[in-house]
């Protein structure tokens, strides 16, 4: 199950209680307090983990709590700490307060990590109260309870190109070409209900990551289909590959197609219509479709490459493109 957003609530422990305890020695007729103070609560920290690319490990879990520390004890013992408590998450997972609406982290790069919820102090015991005249105190303190928050955790998935066009323009069929990922592919749209990643290599010391990302459809970014759930992952990767089809099932225009998912992604953000784009009309085995090209390239004013996943028509050419755009566009972190 791919899960890419999940609302949990955290708790850091609270802090253990101070000691009330005094010296019982023999020989000692007048032993003084010695209660330690409580050990301070663990925290609940998330940190990034190489090794995955969603939430669905942490999704079944609401509550997450931390260890509360342990109380003081007699003979100056201090209470033992809380153990922190370990969130794992997928780099490019956004860490968000969910009623106050910040953003506590962005985690980007695996080993990273942020406390989002600090435990609580350890109460001092009553030796911490003893004066030069007040020699005796049973005054203790209690633990201070730990921090607590609601979160959401959003995953946006880190790749160095994103696949993006309408239903069945052959993105993951073009995925499973490149690089070893299995996509689900049938003849019918919406076969791709999360994205999904591959590492194409380019040669023996070069390689990229490519996502294909969901079709997207007129209105996505104001949440028609699963507009917001597609979009927000595009917004990693750093350049953008929009596959054309050239003869749709519903004849619509190639043109107007291409103009509706650049659209789309305009009104989701101006970050996204400006990232580098390179565009290729998918399926070019098909009779006439260099006609439909020619016409793109015209109406369009750019190259439009002509690939086919089938045969392997421009493929070489295109990871070629892929890597001169991305060699020469800026780095993900300056363009979001």
């Amino acid at each position: 199950m791919f899960v890419d957003r999940v609302t949990i609530y955290v708790q850091g422990g609270a802090g253990g209680n101070g000691a009330c305890s005094f010296r019982r020695e023999k020989y000692v007729p007048r032993g003084g307090p010695n209660g330690g103070d409580g050990g301070a609560g663990g925290s609940v920290i998330v940190r990034a983990v190489a090794g995955t690319d969603h939430l669905a490990e942490i999704a079944h879990r609401k509550h997450w709590r931390a260890q509360r520390g342990g109380p003081g004890k007699g003979k100056n013992c201090y209470g033992r700490k809380g153990q922190d408590l370990i969130i794992r998450v997928p780099p490019g997972t956004l860490i968000r307060d969910r009623d106050r609406g910040n953003v506590l982290r962005d985690l980007t790069e695996a080993d990273q990590e942020v406390v989002v919820a600090h435990g609580g102090r350890g109460g001092r015991g009553n030796k911490s109260f003893a004066t030069a005249t007040h020699q005796a105190p049973r005054e203790t303190q209690p633990g201070a309870p730990g921090e607590e928050r609601w979160l959401v955790l959003e995953l946006k998935m880190i790749a160095a190109a994103g696949l993006v066009g309408l239903p069945n323009a052959g993105k993951s069929t073009l995925l499973s070409r490149l690089s070893q990922a299995r996509p689900e592919i049938a003849d019918f749209p919406f076969t791709t209900k999360h994205p999904n990643l591959g590492l194409v290599g380019v040669d023996a010391e070069r390689s990229f990551v490519l996502a294909d990302l969901p079709g997207l459809i007129e209105g996505a970014h104001s949440g028609v289909g699963l507009g917001h759930e597609f979009l927000r992952h595009v917004e990693r990767t750093r350049i953008l590959v929009h596959l054309v089809e050239p003869f749709p099932a519903d004849s619509s225009d190639p043109v107007h197609n291409y103009q509706v998912i650049h659209r789309e992604l305009e009104l989701h953000s101006q970050v996204l219509a400006e990232k580098p784009e390179i565009i290729a009309l998918s399926k070019a085995e098909l009779t006439g479709s260099e006609e439909v090209r020619t016409r793109l390239e015209r109406e369009l004013g750019q190259e439009v490459l002509a690939i086919s996943a089938v045969t392997g028509q421009g493929l070489s050419r295109l990871v070629g493109k892929i890597v001169a755009t991305l060699d020469a566009a800026e780095p993900v972190e300056a363009r979001t």
